[in-house]
This record gives structure tokens, sequence and C-alpha cells, in this order.
């Protein structure tokens, strides 16, 4: 049994994917990510602030299960229409479990994300490529 089967993802909300007029970050919150089964980071808190912090400037989605448990927390990042006519494609970031991490991905967010500006440097330490099934299942 695969882990997609166990965990289902949800992706509610309207105005994200590959037209919208702002980045899109998708926070999974899963089977493991968002859980206890990640100590020591309040997962709450982890959320109310990235909201906060990119209110206006991207929307901010949270979805069940991105099947990248091995990574959790994930968070994923799309870019605006403006970004991927730029280039910008999704950036996939995991282990994302140190608020200054959150901070970094939020500022960057804020101005403008994939495709408009450049990642901060130390978010190189989180991406990674998901499998293409995955990717295609948080495009659907």
């Amino acid at each position: 049994m695969s882990k997609r089967s166990r965990c289902t993802a949800s992706t509610p909300g309207t105005g994200t994917g590959a037209g919208a007029k702002r980045p899109t970050v998708t926070v999974c919150r899963g089977c493991c990510c968002g859980t206890p089964k990640i100590p020591g980071l309040d997962h709450a808190a982890q959320l109310r602030e990235l909201r906060q912090a990119v209110s206006g400037a991207a929307t901010v989605r949270v979805t069940n299960c991105l099947d990248a448990c091995e990574r959790a927390n994930v968070i994923v990042i799309q870019p605006s229409a403006a970004g991927r006519k730029a280039g910008g494609r999704p950036v996939w970031l995991g282990l994302v479990n140190d608020p200054d991490a959150t901070a970094d991905i939020a500022a960057w967010v804020a101005s403008g994300g994939p495709g408009i500006t450049e990642p901060p440097g130390i978010l190189d330490l989180y991406a990674f490529s998901p499998s293409r099934r995955v990717r295609a299942e948080l495009d659907e």
C-alpha cells in the first residue's frame, strides 16, 4: 500500500495553480507534517505566521498530504502567472521545521516568489524534487 492510498491530498480554494495572479503557498498538514511526529515546532503558529507574512501577496492553502512524508514539514511555492511566464516553476521545500526558514520563505514569497525574485540562498538547503506523480497530483 502506497502512502498516497493512506493519505489523500485535498486542494481547497480557488485561484491557485499555473494561472493564478499571486503565488500559491501549499502547506502540507497530513500524515506527518504538522503533527506531533515532528516535535519541537508550533505547527499552528508556523501556519499563522506564514499567512500573516504573505497576506495580500500570495494565497496560502493547506493540503492533507503531499506524499513526501520523509521530508515533513513540506511547503510548496507555486509561481504566479507572471512568475511562470518569467520561467518560475514550483519550488518544493522539505524539513521546514524552523521558524527562521518559515520567515525566509515568507519574505521571498512576499517579494514575488518563483520567477520574480531569487530565493534566499539558505532555502537551497530545503529544496527537493518530488516524483513526477506527486507533482502532477498537486497540479490537479
